[in-house]
């Protein structure tokens, strides 16, 4: 493999003319005969737009050893007219990658090289087939989508929307204030000095990040104006989505993070969400609750209703995972069966006041459904659970089915014989005394929106035209794939003579979306991959039937983690199945694979080109898909 230096000696000499020391580092890292590569090259390769005849020669002259060698990446920063060898990054791994090519990538604020997160896509490798439109696309796609998840950064979020104003400097008494978008209001204040105790909740996937920028705001006001109030709090976070800094920032300030399951509870799941009720339960009058919500809560913050068992609700999971049910329908079925969800964690707090801040995974933002409305009054009913129960065959006998202690449970609800969840006359609701504020407030701090704005400013910037098709997509994820080559296919009527007739938009354009698509699985389906993923695949098929060359698509889930899989999502173009079908050790085809659901081992055989990889991101807010066009 590689090192780091030799990678990076690479990278300096090969963008210098040709010369003895270019060559004997390229021989010494890998290289059979590196004078005999570059002779060949500076033959080849006199322009900028010779970046393919490079690549080819490359790829043909046998000269490059295996050892260390598993991709290459190209870049040309010289300009039209001058006379140049292209600079080539030969890197051995992702690792090596994302230390010498585009660094700027990684040059983040202060904030983020503290928490280290959220983790940017790094350029990924190529393949000798590839047209230089599409290695030019891939680059600007991974740029698009590396725009989309820095614009949902949740610590950022959070500290645009929270701040610590004195109102009077003559009796330091310092409020914390809110900004919101509501009519009439546009911002919700909290004398500190009404507070003993200030109580930090935080559950999701960006829930370390969002406790971490709320403590922050809270620990400085506390110090600063020598108040005696008590910061404290429990935070629940997926396994490997907190880093150090975080969790040791978060204990000096007297909160707790407790690591879960995610998206099928554990017992962690049990203890964490036990703990945050048994704190809210202790609350009163003076207890200020920050609530701090993302998308996975509704797995990380789990207490099964009695008499159901941990057991049961996993299982419940699995079920509605497998049956292709949107999460906002799985989360009407969710606040049901656990203690916390649907207004509970509110009521469980009252006559504590509570402020929710709550970045979106689901499609329109409902704030009741976000991580299953813990703190919001619910307006769905246990006739709507049974009716979703019947809808997607999850009763007794059906492909999906759910437990019969959880089916019993659901009947017994819709008969009346159990209490149902906190509506809005609930007096956890209710509005504050002399305030126009409520009792417990939610303020919508990041979505799939803002996402997806982002990849299309970055798109324009690129010198792409913009076309953002919603962020409220969902459907079968290979349907949608569908959906979107169609337009793809229509965008390049554009290249012949006549122009093309009614064009979406002028080329190069951009196809923007937001949204989560979902995959049902049958029984017994022993596929791995994820709803990005399989939509890819889908995707890519469509291309290669249709053709399609100078179109890329890249889906990715904005947390980092597409599916039970350690992969964001995929980004292919026409040619990618024809590679991966001839080059895959294991003969797999594109076709079956997609059938029996098992995209991410047909991406995986790809090395390091289909697949994109993040590692968790530190945020959540659903899907971005892009697709390019030239």
């Amino acid at each position: 493999m590689l090192s780091c230096t030799q990678v990076c000696g690479i990278l300096l000499m090969a963008t210098m003319r040709c010369s003895s020391s270019a060559s004997s580092v390229w021989t010494h890292c890998g290289f059979r005969d590196g004078a005999s590569l570059l002779s060949r090259i500076t033959a080849t390769s006199r322009t900028i737009t010779d970046t393919a005849a490079v690549r080819r020669t490359v790829y043909s002259s046998q000269l490059w050893s295996s050892e260390g060698l598993s991709a290459l990446a190209f870049t040309t920063n010289a300009q039209p007219s001058r006379s140049i060898v292209p600079s080539i990054t030969f890197v051995s791994s992702m690792s090596s990658l994302r230390k010498v090519y585009h660094p700027s990538l990684h040059q983040h604020h202060h904030h983020a090289q503290q928490r280290q997160l959220p983790r940017h896509i790094t350029t990924l490798s190529i393949s000798p087939e590839m047209t230089d439109n599409e290695i030019q696309m891939r680059k600007d796609a991974i740029k698009m989508v590396n725009a989309s998840i820095k614009a949902v950064d949740p610590y950022v979020a959070v500290k645009d929307r929270l701040h610590v104003h004195q109102t009077d400097p003559s009796n330091n008494k310092p409020s914390l204030v809110a900004n919101i978008e509501r009519d009439g209001i546009n911002q919700l204040s909290y004398e500190l000095s009404n507070y003993d105790t200030i109580k930090v909740f935080s559950f999701g996937k960006a829930s370390t990040a969002m406790a971490l920028a709320a403590s922050e705001i809270l620990a400085e006001a506390i110090h600063k104006y020598t108040t005696t109030t008590k910061l404290e709090g429990v935070v629940i976070v997926k396994d490997d989505h907190a880093t150090p800094n975080e969790i040791e920032t978060l204990k000096k300030h007297n909160i707790v993070v407790r690591s879960a399951s995610h998206p099928v509870p554990d017992v962690r799941s049990v203890s964490g969400a036990n703990e945050i009720l048994q704190s809210a339960s202790n609350s009163d009058e003076h207890t200020l609750v920050i609530a701090c919500i993302s998308g996975g809560g509704s797995a990380l913050f789990c207490s099964p209703r009695d008499p159901l068992t941990l057991e049961e609700l996993m299982a419940t999971n699995s079920a509605l995972l497998s049956s292709g049910m949107p999460v906002e329908k799985m989360n009407v079925i969710r606040k049901r069966l656990e203690n916390g969800k649907g207004g509970k964690l509110a009521a469980a707090a009252y006559p504590a006041t509570v402020l929710t801040l709550v970045l979106s995974d689901i499609i329109g933002d409902p704030l009741d459904l976000i991580a299953s409305g813990p703190t919001v009054p619910d307006v769905s009913s246990w006739m709507d659970a049974c009716q979703l129960v019947d809808e997607y065959g999850l009763g007794s006998g059906g492909d999906h089915a759910l437990p019969l202690a959880v089916l019993e449970l659901l009947q017994k609800g819709q008969c009346g014989e159990l209490d149902g969840t906190p509506k809005s006359s609930h007096p956890a609701f209710s509005k504050m005394p002399s305030h126009d504020q409520l009792q417990s407030e939610t303020i919508l701090v990041g979505n799939n929106h803002a996402a997806v704005m982002a990849a299309a400013d970055m798109a324009e910037k690129l010198g792409y035209v913009p076309v953002v098709l919603g962020t409220r997509v969902d459907g079968e994820a290979s349907v949608v794939a569908g959906v979107y080559t169609s337009m793809a296919e229509m965008l390049t009527q554009q290249r012949k003579n006549d122009g093309g007739k009614y064009p979406i938009a002028p080329l190069p354009a951009a196809l923007i979306a937001g949204g989560e698509t979902t995959v049902t699985l049958p029984p017994k389906c022993s596929g791995k991959g994820g709803r990005n993923q399989e939509l890819a695949l889908a995707a890519a098929l469509k291309l290669q039937e249709m053709s399609l060359r100078d179109v890329v698509l890249v889906s990715v889930g904005t947390d980092g983690t597409d599916g039970p899989t350690d992969a964001a999502g995929a980004i292919v173009d026409g040619a990618s199945i024809t590679r991966i079908e001839q080059n895959n050790k294991n003969k797999l085809s594109a076709k079956e694979t997609l059938r029996n659901h098992d995209a991410y081992n047909f991406f995986d055989s790809d090395g390091d080109i289909s697949l994109i990889r993040t590692g968790a991101t530190g945020t959540n807010v659903a899907d971005v898909c892009i697709t390019l066009v030239h």
